[in-house]
């Protein structure tokens, strides 16, 4: 199988709402330790997606992981910050993730978590919307058509930025312990499917 195309790091823009700033989706950067690792405090925030180390030099680690993961044009990992204003760069609001990009895979998966302080504010559902128009757009070429989100069935936020987005509700998984204890849900968006995105 050929190679992923090398993709080159880039810089995602969502609009502001009423209630949120706008938004920008960059790739990961060493400077993110400190603003990480106040993130991963969080306990709902932990309980949902865990922690990548319990310091900051693991979460250094981390954050190398996610740039050679880019290099290696299979998943792109994006933080999610307020859109600077002027030189200064708002704060760290969550991460989204294009995973399992291979060419002439039609699907790939989408991810995603949002930071405490982030919530409520439609922060992850125009994070996702952006980071769609992104994969579809920049993987077409590669057979790229559909994009997959699952999430535990207690996860009832997940389901709300799933459908927000545009993310269609296909069928419910099975438990696969240890890493995944309860069942859980999959949401599918196509390649052809207007996007749907509802901010209240």
């Amino acid at each position: 199988m050929p190679p992923t195309p090398a993709v080159p790091p880039v810089v995602l823009r969502a609009d502001a709402t009423s209630a949120a700033p706008a938004l920008a989706l960059r790739p990961w950067r060493a400077t993110d330790v400190a603003a990480l690792t106040e993130v991963f405090r969080d306990p709902v925030l932990r309980r949902r997606v865990g922690v990548p180390a319990a310091d900051a030099a693991g979460i250094g680690r981390w954050i190398e992981a996610q740039r050679r993961d880019w290099e290696a044009g299979e998943r792109f990992g994006f933080a999610v910050v307020e859109a600077p204003h002027g030189p200064a760069e708002g704060r760290l609001l969550g991460h989204s993730v294009l995973k399992e990009v291979a060419p002439c895979r039609s699907s790939a998966e989408v991810g995603y978590w949002t930071a405490a302080h982030a919530r409520g504010r439609g922060v992850a559902p125009r994070a996702l919307e952006t980071l769609t128009r992104w994969a579809f757009d920049t993987f077409a070429e590669t057979g790229l058509n559909r994009l997959d989100l699952l999430h535990q069935v207690d996860n009832e936020a997940s389901c709300r930025v799933a459908e927000k987005a545009g993310y269609t509700f296909d069928s419910t998984l099975p438990a696969a312990p240890p890493a995944f204890p309860l069942d859980g849900h999959l949401h599918v968006r196509d390649v052809t499917g207007p996007s749907q995105l509802v901010i209240r």
